[in-house]
Order: structure tokens, then C-alpha cells, then sequence
């Protein structure tokens, strides 16, 4: 039996600057701060506290004084940096330059839009990290929806500013856009901004080609992944013997009993040695 590692999964240009930045401060003093998971891996979580990284939440932050905390890939609102201010905290800011940009793109039309009595929508999912950082840039004014059913929250009378969360789909996105222009009236002010990752939107057709070249596709992925769950719905679609799984021990043998080629692919949120690990399982195995 084949057993073929995707070439093309792993982690993304912004979990790889995170895990560097927490890996550097970590070798120079025994315990880092972070701010929320690191990335939505639970195995990569572990190594990392091995090393010392202590998770928090917002509500830990507030009591800590003068030591350094972590803001990971998906980024924060102003108000934990006005917090970490207060308190003499020093952050380790290692925020994806992509959702950077994407925060102040946010926050430059919210202003606009305050101003001329307008809206500004995400869509993304709520509650997700990225997008309570998003939301903050417009003082939690924002209106988030998930799903095109929840377009009614929106005024189409008044002005409107449309992004996305970096990591949502592309398809489901312009569906969204198109939705939205049916609902607006004639000459509405309505701009559709294109902020998802070319990263996570090319990932989908790597994967198309991926997933329909061997005969079972094992997919590794943090339970609480976003981009995790829309590729391996996306695998699905292509390779209906896609099986999600989160490591090597749950591998169940029967899926691969009589086939000639395994491949194995993750989210841009997966350690690559992780991917590694459930080859092994398989090649030791069979």
C-alpha cells in the first residue's frame, strides 16, 4: 500500500511565524503567555506547553502584571493591547500580516461608514478568534453573518461594506455577494471587498487534485478548526473515503483494508510532524 503525504499541507505563512515567535522567546526564559490556543491543533498545543508556553484567556489577562504574552496568528481587538498597556504587559504581537492588513481595511471603512450612517458586515463565523479581532475594529458595531439566511439583520436601505474572515470560502463568499446585490435597491452604495487568503483559497483546488488521486484520503485536523472543517467537507465532495481524524491513534485499519494508495492531508493549522506520525501508523501497520 501507497502512503503519500500531500506536499501541499501544513501550516500556513502566519501559524509558522507564531509557533517561530513563541519557539524563540521560549528558548531565552523557561514560560510564555498566549493568549488562546496558539493554533486549533490540541497535539501542537501540547508540544508547546512541553516548552513551557502557558495558555490563557481575556479574562486571565487581567490579572497578570509585567511579563510577556503572545497574540497568535488570528490577531486581537484594540482592547487587549489597551489592557496589556495597563498592566505593563509585553506582547509578543506575532498577528498574520494578512489579517494585519485586513483589520485596518476594517477599520478604515467603519470609519467611512460611521460617518454616512452606514454598515459594515463580516462574514465569518462568530465567535471565531479572527473575528472577535475584526469586530473590534469597529467597536463591536459590526454585523456578523455565517449564512445567507441571516441576511436579514442587515438594512439594505443604507450604505454597506462587505469582508470576509481570511479563512471562510471563497465559493460561499461570492454566494453571499451575489444574495446581497439581489436584496439591494437600485444604486445602492455596496462594496464587496476580497479579503479571504489566497493561502486557504487555493489550498481547495491542491486539494481537489490531491484527494482524487489515491483511493483513501485521511484528513488530520484540531476538532475546533475552521479551515480544518471546510477542506475536509471540500475533500468529502471529491474523495467520499475521506475519513477526519486528529492524530495517528484514531486511525481505524478497516478504512484502508484492501486499497493501494493512502494520502494524507491537513489544515493550515497541522504540524507537519503530526501528518508524519499517522504515515508511520499506517506503513507500521500494514
Amino acid at each position: 500500500m501507497e502512503v503519500r503525504i500531500d506536499d501541499n499541507a501544513g501550516y500556513c505563512f502566519g501559524v509558522v511565524k507564531a509557533i517561530g515567535a513563541a519557539e524563540e522567546e521560549l528558548s531565552r526564559s523557561s514560560s510564555l503567555y498566549c493568549l488562546g490556543d496558539i493554533v486549533h491543533n490540541s497535539a501542537e498545543v501540547e508540544r508547546l506547553k512541553g516548552k513551557g508556553l502557558c495558555v490563557i484567556n481575556h479574562d486571565e489577562l487581567l490579572h497578570l502584571t509585567h511579563c510577556k504574552v503572545l497574540i497568535r496568528a488570528h490577531g486581537e481587538p484594540p482592547s487587549t493591547y489597551h489592557a496589556a498597556e495597563q498592566r505593563g504587559i509585553e506582547l509578543v504581537d506575532a498577528t498574520c500580516p494578512i489579517v494585519l492588513a485586513l483589520q485596518g481595511r476594517i477599520r478604515r471603512g467603519y470609519e467611512e461608514m460611521r460617518s454616512r450612517n452606514g454598515q459594515v458586515v463580516i462574514f465569518g463565523k462568530p465567535g471565531h478568534a479572527e473575528v472577535v479581532g475584526l469586530t473590534g475594529q469597529c467597536d463591536g458595531a459590526a454585523i456578523i453573518v455565517s449564512r445567507e439566511d441571516e441576511l436579514d439583520a442587515i438594512d439594505f436601505s443604507r450604505p454597506l461594506r462587505l469582508y470576509s474572515q481570511t479563512t471562510k470560502s471563497r465559493e460561499e463568499y461570492q454566494r453571499l455577494i451575489a444574495n446581497i446585490k439581489a436584496r439591494l435597491p437600485e444604486g445602492a452604495d455596496f462594496v464587496a471587498y476580497d479579503t479571504i487568503c489566497n493561502r486557504v483559497a487555493n489550498r481547495a483546488k491542491q486539494l481537489e487534485a490531491f484527494a482524487g488521486s489515491v483511493d483513501v484520503l485521511l484528513f488530520v485536523a484540531g476538532a475546533n478548526s475552521s479551515n480544518g472543517q471546510y477542506l475536509y467537507e471540500y475533500c468529502r465532495k471529491v474523495q467520499p473515503r475521506t475519513h477526519l481524524i486528529g492524530g495517528p491513534d484514531e486511525v481505524d485499519p478497516a478504512w484502508v483494508q484492501g486499497v493501494s494508495s493512502v494520502g494524507i492531508s491537513g489544515a493550515t493549522s497541522t504540524p507537519r510532524w503530526l501528518m508524519e506520525a499517522v504515515a508511520r501508523e499506517l506503513t507500521d501497520k500494514n
